[in-house]
């Protein structure tokens, strides 16, 4: 920690913003290949049913990643903050609880999704096409549950102590790993989504064994040893007050998921296939986004803890330029790139048609939909809860869904796939709103010399 306390504290700010967030940043470029990896060879195998299987199935499978931010984005939060206020004893016990909690609650995860199967799969919308598909990729994805909990939490644990390039290397090895299998077992074994599914689950294990082995080599200020493990005197509740916004973030986009492609369902299996590989090719710019933004957290946190509000508005401030002109770049390069992305897939003629103008959809909220995840970001590093939740059930709950149901109402097929754009746009509105509130809050009370 003592080798963080000068960036935290006193690093210019573009110095400090960019030594966190561009290893975040390459981890969620690698994520974003890392998913495209699955998409791109099971499309190879030119069989459409398999990749609107894995559509169908990748809202679940999120589920896990969702509940591993429960601990990782909600740890990283605590353990900022506390490493912030010198409680370096309480940022030990946040680690060790995050540890075994997502072990624990992986594995009744992991139980539970087995033994629902066969209601999970009439749940996301498997037809007699998919369903065979999306039940042999689930149920290999729900052994590994545990590890890719564990993965999850802990690459956001090692950022909320300034350790931000190892959890870029964890990232990067999980990812490797998965995609040198990918093409072996999808195509040279002949095993389909088996095949994908089973080497998603050895990228994570790979990626929770380099964690492990950077706790046990004593490299990191925190701890998972056992007896620093406790639930009591606030640990749990610290964690779970911003964790639970987060995971809620990514189960409400599972289940928007989940809404979405029921409704497509209706025009076929073709639309749900189009739309899983335009989701995947957004990704790109989505995730690099959430990565510039979710690696400033830590900095928000400490500085908040320090209650050292200047730094922290500063920033927040070089941050939101920093994504603006981001987004600007990966809409345009995204938009001139459309129908080349959309082939890489899948050589399908009808599911290029509906996907490259659902890629040109997806991309309209683009270039300000950083501001989004900074806000996000900025509120939950500062631990205040009610603020982060009532921006997570927003975008996808209380606003994308009703905007499937209402646009598919009133447009057919084409309000569906313009949904998540319109959605998007009525959230980045309130989290500006909600976020320059809190920031207008502590320059007022900057100026009237009361700590924040």
């Amino acid at each position: 920690m003592t080798d963080n306390k000068f960036l935290f504290e006193e690093a210019p700010v573009s110095r400090a913003v960019a030594t966190m967030a561009i290893p975040t940043i390459i981890s969620m470029l690698v994520v974003v290949i890392y998913n495209m990896a699955d998409t791109f060879f099971i499309g190879q195998t030119n069989d459409a049913m398999q990749v609107a299987a894995v559509s169908l199935a990748t809202p679940v499978f999120m589920v896990f990643m969702a509940l591993g931010n429960l601990f990782g984005i909600g740890g990283s939060s605590a353990i900022s903050r506390a490493l912030g206020e010198k409680r370096f004893d309480r940022a030990r016990t946040l680690a060790s609880f995050c540890c075994y909690g997502s072990l624990g609650l992986g594995i009744i995860m992991a139980a539970g999704f087995l033994l629902g199967m066969d209601g999970i799969l009439k749940m996301i919308g498997a037809s007699e096409n998919t369903y065979g598909y999306a039940k042999e990729y689930l149920t290999y994805i729900s052994f590994g549950g545990p590890f890719i909990m564990f993965g999850t939490a802990f690459g956001n644990i090692l950022r909320g102590e300034g350790a931000a390039r190892e959890s870029m290397i964890g990232n990067l090895i999980g990812t490797v790993v998965n995609i040198v299998l990918d093409p072996i077992m999808i195509l040279a074994f002949g095993w389909g989504v088996m095949g994908a599914a089973v080497a998603t689950v050895i990228g994570n294990v790979a990626a929770s064994l380099f964690y492990l082995l950077y706790f046990l080599r004593k490299k990191s200020s925190l701890s998972i040893r056992i007896q620093d493990f406790r639930m009591g005197e606030g640990v749990a509740a610290s964690v779970m007050a911003i964790g639970i916004p987060a995971s809620l973030n990514n189960i409400l986009m599972s289940c928007a998921n989940i809404v979405l492609n029921n409704v497509l369902a209706q025009y076929g299996d073709t639309p749900v296939a189009a739309m899983g590989v335009a989701m995947k090719a957004n990704m790109l710019v989505v995730l690099l986004q959430i990565g510039l933004c979710a690696g400033i957290q830590p900095l928000i946190g400490y500085n908040y803890g320090a209650r050292n509000s200047k730094r922290l508005k500063k920033v927040f401030w070089f941050t939101g330029l920093c994504a603006v002109v981001m987004g600007t770049s990966l809409t345009v390069l995204m938009v001139i790139a459309r129908e080349a992305v959309i082939r890489a897939f899948i050589n399908d003629a009808q599911v290029i048609q509906y996907g490259i103008q659902m890629v040109i959809a997806l991309q309209i909220a683009g270039p300000v939909l950083g501001i989004l995840f900074l806000c996000i970001n900025t509120i939950q590093g500062m631990g205040k809860a009610l603020p982060s939740l009532v921006l997570t059930i927003c975008r996808q709950g209380l606003v994308f869904i009703p905007m499937v149901f209402l646009l598919n109402r009133l447009f057919g097929l084409d309000g569906v796939v313009y949904a998540q754009a319109v959605a998007d746009f009525i959230s980045i509105l309130m989290a500006a709103a909600i976020c320059l509130i809190i920031i207008r809050r502590l320059e007022r009370q900057d100026r009237e010399g009361v700590q924040v």
